[in-house]
């Protein structure tokens, strides 16, 4: 069953190739969306596809790239809604 995901990762995970990871493992899941930094310097990610592959996305997200020190995701679940085509790193 398709859903979608907001979350926001706080920690270490600005300047440590934080984004560029999420949206490796995006892409190898085959889900979409975006991932960008927010001034308060977490990270949020939003995605959608097979809740399964969410699932696997979450706990790459808690793992991160090495260099990162993640302290919490925040993960709210939502209706799939078909918003995205591809995964971008954004601004």
């Amino acid at each position: 069953m398709n859903k979608s995901l907001s979350t926001r990762i706080t920690g270490m995970v600005q300047g440590v190739g934080f984004r560029y990871y999420v949206s490796q493992q995006a892409r190898h899941l085959g889900l979409a969306g975006y991932v960008r930094n927010l001034p308060d310097g977490s990270v949020e990610a939003e995605v959608e596809g097979e809740e399964d592959k969410l699932k696997q996305f979450i706990v790459a997200l808690k793992a991160g790239p090495s260099g990162a020190v993640v302290e919490e995701v925040k993960v709210e679940w939502g209706e799939y809604g078909g918003r995205y085509r591809g995964f971008n790193i954004t601004h």
